[in-house]
């Protein structure tokens, strides 16, 4: 089928190998680039103004090229996995998330200067609770890649399950496409603010919009798995996995201590429905 082929030809395993050595190699070149125009800018042969001007203050800033490749790439990586199964989707935007605010981390401790006193209340107090907030999402990701699919969906007849698979994989396409867009569309529209003098970074480019478009894409997903499960605790357990996503939404484009708090009750939240909904998957095989 055609839906199949596009889908083999851009989110497949061969087409996830080209793009993971293309990456690498551009995450790299992109990292030696970023400080060759620190050095330059250091030396003064070139001038940067505006807000740019935060992504050449340390060698530390050099980090943030890189780790933007990287987490494209990963949220090209939580397209593809779309299809397979609900939560190993929501993994995967932990992943993500917990990619961001490494970056985050990296971008605040290059602009944190020792001069500066050092409060809890300060910036340096942000950034511990930055790294808890990593420690707690990193956890949080890595719980997901372990534990199995507790999907009641795969009881379903075996057509009917490649019907929901084909489905998703209709959906992973069109966020594909959403996805380049909207990444040709933030680096084309951050690419004129700097020549506009601005140009400043934060997490919100981006990912802000891609995760809302996320969210829809899971609410039609559960919508569609109506049609293969009424199980209360499967559907209350996705629902759950879409609340997870929905604060991590919020969490992007909120400020300072809030995000950190967002964050930390959307890990906190993602364990808790992983814990109760894979005791109630032991429970129910133990008394079968």
């Amino acid at each position: 089928m055609k839906i199949n082929y596009w889908y083999r030809k851009f989110l497949g395993k061969e087409a996830d190998d080209k793009v993971r050595a293309g990456v690498l190699v551009f995450s790299v070149l992109a990292f030696m680039t970023h400080l060759l125009i620190y050095f330059l800018y250091q030396i003064e042969v070139i001038t940067i103004n505006g807000e740019a001007k935060s992504l050449v203050n340390s060698p530390l800033s050099s980090l943030y090229t890189p780790f933007s490749i990287l987490l494209t790439y990963e949220t090209y990586q939580l397209i593809r996995t779309l299809p397979s199964s609900f939560s190993n989707s929501v993994g995967k935007q932990y992943e993500v998330v917990t990619l961001l605010v490494v970056r985050d981390v990296f971008k605040r401790l290059a602009d944190f200067s020792t001069d500066d006193e050092w409060a809890i209340d300060g910036e340096l107090g942000l950034i511990l609770l930055e790294c808890m907030a990593f420690l707690i999402l990193f956890f949080t990701a890595l719980s997901y890649r372990r534990s199995s699919d507790v999907s009641e969906i795969s009881r379903v007849d075996d057509s009917e399950l490649d019907s929901f698979v084909h489905s998703k994989r209709i959906i992973s396409l069109m966020l594909f496409v959403a996805f380049l867009v909207m990444a040709a569309y933030s680096f084309g529209t951050w690419t004129i603010s700097v020549l506009d003098g601005k140009g400043g970074v934060d997490r919100e480019i981006f990912f802000s919009d891609f995760f809302t478009i996320l969210i829809l894409a899971d609410i039609l997903i559960l919508l569609l798995s109506y049609r293969f499960t009424v199980d209360f605790a499967n559907l209350a357990r996705n629902t759950g996995f879409i609340l997870s996503t929905v604060i991590l939404r919020v969490a992007i484009g909120a400020p300072g201590v809030s995000a950190v708090v967002l964050f930390t009750l959307s890990g906190i939240l993602g364990l808790a429905i992983l814990r109760i909904s894979s005791e109630f998957v032991k429970n129910k095989k133990n008394n079968s």
